[in-house]
Protein backbone atom coordinates (compact mmCIF):
# COMPACT_ATOMS: atom_id res chain seq x y z
CA UNK A 1 0.00 0.00 0.00
CA UNK A 2 1.40 3.35 -1.06
CA UNK A 3 1.42 6.31 1.33
CA UNK A 4 0.90 9.91 0.25
CA UNK A 5 1.48 13.34 1.74
CA UNK A 6 -1.68 14.73 3.34
CA UNK A 7 -2.05 18.11 1.69
CA UNK A 8 0.50 20.64 2.88
CA UNK A 9 1.04 18.81 6.19
CA UNK A 10 3.96 16.55 7.00
CA UNK A 11 1.64 13.62 7.72
CA UNK A 12 1.58 10.70 5.29
CA UNK A 13 -1.49 8.47 4.98
CA UNK A 14 -2.31 5.21 3.21
CA UNK A 15 -3.58 5.80 -0.32
CA UNK A 16 -6.91 4.24 0.65
CA UNK A 17 -8.96 5.38 3.63
CA UNK A 18 -11.43 2.99 5.25
CA UNK A 19 -14.91 4.43 5.65
CA UNK A 20 -16.85 2.99 8.58
CA UNK A 21 -20.44 4.20 8.42
CA UNK A 22 -21.65 0.62 7.83
CA UNK A 23 -20.42 -0.44 11.28
CA UNK A 24 -23.39 -1.04 13.56
CA UNK A 25 -26.18 -1.30 10.96
CA UNK A 26 -25.08 -3.16 7.83
CA UNK A 27 -22.30 -4.83 9.85
CA UNK A 28 -22.45 -6.23 13.35
CA UNK A 29 -19.43 -5.83 15.62
CA UNK A 30 -17.76 -9.11 14.62
CA UNK A 31 -18.05 -8.26 10.92
CA UNK A 32 -16.78 -4.75 11.58
CA UNK A 33 -13.73 -6.14 13.38
CA UNK A 34 -13.11 -8.47 10.44
CA UNK A 35 -13.27 -5.58 7.97
CA UNK A 36 -10.88 -3.52 10.11
CA UNK A 37 -8.45 -6.44 10.43
CA UNK A 38 -8.55 -7.12 6.69
CA UNK A 39 -8.00 -3.45 5.85
CA UNK A 40 -5.17 -3.18 8.35
CA UNK A 41 -3.48 -6.32 7.01
CA UNK A 42 -3.68 -4.84 3.49
CA UNK A 43 -1.97 -1.65 4.65
CA UNK A 44 -5.07 0.55 4.94
CA UNK A 45 -4.20 2.35 8.18
CA UNK A 46 -6.25 5.53 7.60
CA UNK A 47 -9.71 5.16 9.20
CA UNK A 48 -12.52 7.71 8.85
CA UNK A 49 -15.65 7.82 10.99
CA UNK A 50 -18.14 10.33 12.47
CA UNK A 51 -19.98 10.74 15.73
CA UNK A 52 -23.35 10.42 13.95
CA UNK A 53 -22.56 7.00 12.43
CA UNK A 54 -23.77 4.34 11.70
CA UNK A 55 -25.52 5.18 8.46
CA UNK A 56 -29.23 4.62 7.92
CA UNK A 57 -30.54 5.39 11.40
CA UNK A 58 -32.22 8.48 12.79
CA UNK A 59 -29.96 9.15 15.75
CA UNK A 60 -30.89 6.32 18.09
CA UNK A 61 -27.61 4.50 17.32
CA UNK A 62 -25.40 7.60 16.95
CA UNK A 63 -21.97 6.96 18.40
CA UNK A 64 -22.08 3.18 17.98
CA UNK A 65 -19.58 3.16 15.10
CA UNK A 66 -17.00 5.07 17.13
CA UNK A 67 -17.55 2.67 20.03
CA UNK A 68 -16.88 -0.33 17.76
CA UNK A 69 -13.67 1.23 16.44
CA UNK A 70 -12.60 2.10 19.97
CA UNK A 71 -13.08 -1.48 21.14
CA UNK A 72 -11.20 -2.79 18.10
CA UNK A 73 -8.19 -0.53 18.75
CA UNK A 74 -8.23 -1.40 22.45
CA UNK A 75 -8.31 -5.14 21.75
CA UNK A 76 -5.60 -4.93 19.09
CA UNK A 77 -3.49 -2.40 21.01
CA UNK A 78 -2.76 -0.58 17.75
CA UNK A 79 -3.86 3.04 18.26
CA UNK A 80 -0.42 4.40 17.38
CA UNK A 81 -0.49 2.48 14.09
CA UNK A 82 -3.77 4.04 12.96
CA UNK A 83 -4.40 7.46 11.43
CA UNK A 84 -7.80 8.18 12.93
CA UNK A 85 -10.30 10.74 11.67
CA UNK A 86 -13.76 11.63 12.92
CA UNK A 87 -16.39 14.30 12.29
CA UNK A 88 -18.86 16.43 14.26
CA UNK A 89 -21.88 18.64 13.51
CA UNK A 90 -24.92 16.33 13.59
CA UNK A 91 -27.39 16.30 16.50
CA UNK A 92 -25.97 14.14 19.30
CA UNK A 93 -28.50 14.83 22.04
CA UNK A 94 -31.96 16.26 22.75
CA UNK A 95 -30.85 19.82 23.46
CA UNK A 96 -30.56 22.53 20.78
CA UNK A 97 -26.90 23.04 21.72
CA UNK A 98 -26.01 19.37 21.07
CA UNK A 99 -25.39 20.04 17.38
CA UNK A 100 -23.75 22.41 14.95
CA UNK A 101 -20.38 24.15 15.13
CA UNK A 102 -20.60 26.37 18.20
CA UNK A 103 -17.65 26.36 20.61
CA UNK A 104 -19.83 24.53 23.13
CA UNK A 105 -20.64 21.72 20.72
CA UNK A 106 -17.14 21.48 19.22
CA UNK A 107 -15.57 20.92 22.64
CA UNK A 108 -18.31 18.59 23.87
CA UNK A 109 -18.44 16.57 20.65
CA UNK A 110 -14.67 16.03 20.62
CA UNK A 111 -14.59 14.89 24.25
CA UNK A 112 -17.47 12.47 23.58
CA UNK A 113 -15.78 11.06 20.47
CA UNK A 114 -12.52 10.56 22.34
CA UNK A 115 -14.36 8.63 25.07
CA UNK A 116 -16.12 6.38 22.55
CA UNK A 117 -12.93 5.81 20.57
CA UNK A 118 -10.92 5.15 23.75
CA UNK A 119 -8.14 7.54 22.74
CA UNK A 120 -6.83 10.87 23.94
CA UNK A 121 -6.39 12.45 20.50
CA UNK A 122 -7.61 12.43 16.91
CA UNK A 123 -5.29 12.74 13.95
CA UNK A 124 -8.00 14.59 12.01
CA UNK A 125 -11.15 16.28 13.36
CA UNK A 126 -13.59 17.45 10.70
CA UNK A 127 -16.75 19.52 10.62
CA UNK A 128 -19.27 17.32 8.82
CA UNK A 129 -21.32 20.08 7.16
CA UNK A 130 -21.15 23.86 6.88
CA UNK A 131 -22.94 25.64 9.74
CA UNK A 132 -24.44 28.92 8.56
CA UNK A 133 -25.81 29.68 12.06
CA UNK A 134 -22.41 29.90 13.76
CA UNK A 135 -19.77 32.57 13.04
CA UNK A 136 -16.94 30.84 11.24
CA UNK A 137 -14.39 32.51 13.53
CA UNK A 138 -16.01 30.90 16.57
CA UNK A 139 -15.72 27.42 15.07
CA UNK A 140 -12.16 27.90 13.85
CA UNK A 141 -10.95 29.36 17.16
CA UNK A 142 -12.53 26.44 19.06
CA UNK A 143 -10.86 23.92 16.75
CA UNK A 144 -7.54 25.74 17.03
CA UNK A 145 -7.81 25.50 20.82
CA UNK A 146 -8.30 21.72 20.48
CA UNK A 147 -5.15 21.51 18.35
CA UNK A 148 -3.18 23.59 20.87
CA UNK A 149 -4.49 21.37 23.70
CA UNK A 150 -3.08 18.31 21.95
CA UNK A 151 -6.46 16.66 21.48
CA UNK A 152 -6.36 17.07 17.68
CA UNK A 153 -3.44 16.97 15.26
CA UNK A 154 -5.16 18.51 12.20
CA UNK A 155 -8.60 19.88 11.35
CA UNK A 156 -10.64 19.44 8.18
CA UNK A 157 -14.08 19.90 6.69
CA UNK A 158 -16.61 17.77 4.85
CA UNK A 159 -19.33 18.61 2.30
CA UNK A 160 -18.09 22.18 1.88
CA UNK A 161 -18.60 24.13 -1.32
CA UNK A 162 -15.53 25.83 -2.77
CA UNK A 163 -16.59 29.27 -1.52
CA UNK A 164 -17.14 27.94 2.00
CA UNK A 165 -13.70 26.36 2.13
CA UNK A 166 -12.08 29.47 0.62
CA UNK A 167 -13.74 31.68 3.22
CA UNK A 168 -12.60 29.39 6.05
CA UNK A 169 -9.01 29.35 4.81
CA UNK A 170 -9.04 33.14 4.51
CA UNK A 171 -10.30 33.60 8.06
CA UNK A 172 -7.70 31.16 9.46
CA UNK A 173 -4.94 33.05 7.69
CA UNK A 174 -6.23 36.40 8.94
CA UNK A 175 -6.50 35.13 12.51
CA UNK A 176 -3.21 33.25 12.42
CA UNK A 177 -4.79 29.98 13.58
CA UNK A 178 -5.14 26.39 12.37
CA UNK A 179 -6.85 26.01 9.02
CA UNK A 180 -8.77 23.20 7.38
CA UNK A 181 -6.09 20.91 5.95
CA UNK A 182 -8.56 18.62 4.19
CA UNK A 183 -11.98 18.52 2.60
CA UNK A 184 -14.24 15.51 2.14
CA UNK A 185 -16.53 15.81 -0.90
CA UNK A 186 -18.60 13.29 -2.86
CA UNK A 187 -16.95 12.25 -6.14
CA UNK A 188 -17.32 9.47 -8.68
CA UNK A 189 -17.98 8.87 -12.37
CA UNK A 190 -21.62 9.88 -11.87
CA UNK A 191 -20.95 13.00 -9.79
CA UNK A 192 -18.11 15.22 -10.97
CA UNK A 193 -19.09 18.80 -10.17
CA UNK A 194 -16.17 19.26 -7.72
CA UNK A 195 -13.88 19.34 -10.77
CA UNK A 196 -15.15 22.83 -11.60
CA UNK A 197 -14.19 24.85 -8.50
CA UNK A 198 -13.37 22.76 -5.44
CA UNK A 199 -10.51 20.70 -6.88
CA UNK A 200 -8.76 23.72 -8.43
CA UNK A 201 -9.00 25.51 -5.07
CA UNK A 202 -7.53 22.52 -3.25
CA UNK A 203 -4.73 22.27 -5.80
CA UNK A 204 -3.93 25.97 -5.39
CA UNK A 205 -3.98 25.95 -1.57
CA UNK A 206 -2.59 22.42 -1.13
CA UNK A 207 -5.66 21.07 0.68
CA UNK A 208 -5.94 17.29 0.97
CA UNK A 209 -8.99 15.81 -0.79
CA UNK A 210 -10.67 12.75 0.72
CA UNK A 211 -13.50 11.71 -1.58
CA UNK A 212 -16.44 9.55 -0.55
CA UNK A 213 -18.88 7.46 -2.61
CA UNK A 214 -16.17 6.57 -5.20
CA UNK A 215 -18.35 3.75 -6.58
CA UNK A 216 -21.62 5.68 -6.12
CA UNK A 217 -22.85 3.74 -3.13
CA UNK A 218 -22.32 0.51 -5.02
CA UNK A 219 -24.21 1.43 -8.19
CA UNK A 220 -20.99 1.45 -10.23
CA UNK A 221 -20.27 -2.11 -9.13
CA UNK A 222 -23.03 -3.20 -11.50
CA UNK A 223 -24.85 -5.28 -8.90
CA UNK A 224 -28.11 -3.30 -9.05
CA UNK A 225 -30.71 -3.76 -11.77
CA UNK A 226 -33.39 -1.10 -12.38
CA UNK A 227 -35.93 -3.74 -13.35
CA UNK A 228 -35.73 -5.53 -9.99
CA UNK A 229 -35.22 -2.51 -7.75
CA UNK A 230 -32.54 -1.85 -5.13
CA UNK A 231 -30.76 -4.85 -3.65
CA UNK A 232 -31.81 -5.49 -0.06
CA UNK A 233 -29.23 -4.81 2.63
CA UNK A 234 -27.48 -2.07 0.63
CA UNK A 235 -27.41 1.70 1.10
CA UNK A 236 -30.31 1.98 -1.34
CA UNK A 237 -32.61 0.16 1.10
CA UNK A 238 -31.04 1.02 4.46
CA UNK A 239 -33.36 3.03 6.69
CA UNK A 240 -33.06 6.80 6.43
CA UNK A 241 -30.13 6.51 3.99
CA UNK A 242 -32.20 4.78 1.30
CA UNK A 243 -34.03 7.90 0.14
CA UNK A 244 -30.79 9.90 -0.06
CA UNK A 245 -28.99 7.27 -2.13
CA UNK A 246 -31.90 6.67 -4.44
CA UNK A 247 -32.21 10.41 -5.07
CA UNK A 248 -28.50 10.61 -5.83
CA UNK A 249 -28.08 7.66 -8.16
CA UNK A 250 -31.24 5.65 -8.92
CA UNK A 251 -32.08 7.15 -12.32
CA UNK A 252 -32.23 5.97 -15.92
CA UNK A 253 -29.30 8.13 -17.04
CA UNK A 254 -27.11 6.63 -14.32
CA UNK A 255 -27.97 3.09 -15.35
CA UNK A 256 -27.21 3.99 -18.96
CA UNK A 257 -23.67 4.84 -17.86
CA UNK A 258 -23.39 1.58 -15.91
CA UNK A 259 -24.41 -0.33 -19.04
CA UNK A 260 -21.95 1.65 -21.17
CA UNK A 261 -18.95 0.97 -18.93
CA UNK A 262 -19.73 -2.67 -18.20
CA UNK A 263 -17.99 -3.93 -21.38
CA UNK A 264 -14.97 -1.70 -20.65
CA UNK A 265 -14.40 -3.51 -17.38
CA UNK A 266 -14.84 -6.87 -19.09
CA UNK A 267 -12.31 -5.94 -21.78
CA UNK A 268 -9.83 -4.83 -19.09
CA UNK A 269 -10.38 -8.06 -17.16
CA UNK A 270 -11.31 -6.29 -13.93
CA UNK A 271 -14.46 -5.79 -11.88
CA UNK A 272 -16.60 -2.71 -12.40
CA UNK A 273 -15.95 -1.63 -8.81
CA UNK A 274 -12.20 -1.84 -9.34
CA UNK A 275 -12.49 0.16 -12.55
CA UNK A 276 -14.67 2.88 -11.00
CA UNK A 277 -12.33 3.27 -8.05
CA UNK A 278 -9.31 3.15 -10.35
CA UNK A 279 -10.71 6.12 -12.25
CA UNK A 280 -10.94 8.14 -9.01
CA UNK A 281 -7.42 7.11 -8.00
CA UNK A 282 -6.11 8.31 -11.36
CA UNK A 283 -7.09 11.91 -10.58
CA UNK A 284 -3.96 13.66 -9.23
CA UNK A 285 -6.13 16.12 -7.28
CA UNK A 286 -7.59 13.31 -5.16
CA UNK A 287 -5.41 12.56 -2.13
CA UNK A 288 -7.31 9.46 -1.01
CA UNK A 289 -10.66 7.85 -1.77
CA UNK A 290 -12.71 6.62 1.17
CA UNK A 291 -13.75 3.00 0.62
CA UNK A 292 -16.53 1.40 2.61
CA UNK A 293 -17.51 -2.24 2.94
CA UNK A 294 -20.18 -4.44 4.46
CA UNK A 295 -17.90 -7.48 4.32
CA UNK A 296 -14.14 -7.94 4.31
CA UNK A 297 -14.29 -9.58 0.87
CA UNK A 298 -15.46 -6.28 -0.65
CA UNK A 299 -12.09 -4.69 0.14
CA UNK A 300 -10.37 -6.87 -2.47
CA UNK A 301 -11.48 -4.62 -5.34
CA UNK A 302 -10.21 -1.52 -3.52
CA UNK A 303 -6.81 -3.04 -2.79
CA UNK A 304 -6.53 -4.26 -6.39
CA UNK A 305 -7.43 -0.80 -7.72
CA UNK A 306 -4.70 0.85 -5.65
CA UNK A 307 -2.09 -1.73 -6.63
CA UNK A 308 -2.94 -1.76 -10.36
CA UNK A 309 -3.50 1.73 -11.82
CA UNK A 310 -5.79 1.93 -14.83
CA UNK A 311 -4.38 2.35 -18.28
CA UNK A 312 -4.41 6.02 -19.29
CA UNK A 313 -6.57 5.29 -22.35
CA UNK A 314 -9.22 3.64 -20.18
CA UNK A 315 -9.20 6.59 -17.78
CA UNK A 316 -9.74 8.97 -20.69
CA UNK A 317 -12.52 6.80 -22.14
CA UNK A 318 -14.37 6.75 -18.82
CA UNK A 319 -13.92 10.51 -18.45
CA UNK A 320 -15.39 11.12 -21.88
CA UNK A 321 -18.36 8.84 -21.25
CA UNK A 322 -19.29 10.75 -18.09
CA UNK A 323 -18.20 14.27 -18.95
CA UNK A 324 -21.79 15.56 -18.70
CA UNK A 325 -21.78 14.80 -14.96
CA UNK A 326 -19.41 17.67 -14.37
CA UNK A 327 -22.58 19.80 -14.20
CA UNK A 328 -24.06 20.46 -10.77
CA UNK A 329 -26.20 17.53 -9.59
CA UNK A 330 -29.61 18.81 -8.51
CA UNK A 331 -29.99 15.88 -6.08
CA UNK A 332 -27.09 17.02 -3.95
Amino acid sequence: MHHVKFGRTGMRVSKLCLGTMTFGTQCDEATSFDILDTAFDAGITFVDTADMYPNGQDGELAGLTEEIIGRWMAERGNRENVILASKFWAPMGPNPWNRGASRKHVVGALDASLRRLQTDYLDLFQIHFFDSDTPIDETLRALDDMVRAGKVRYIGCSNFAAWQLAKAIGRSEALGISRYESVQPRYNLLFRDIERELLPLCRHDDVAVMVYNPIAGGLLSGKHQPSTGPTEGTRFTLGSASKRYQERYWADDKFEVVDAIRPLAADAGISMAQMALGWVLANPDVTVPIVGASSSAQLADAVAAEANPLDADLVERLSELTRHYRAVDAAR
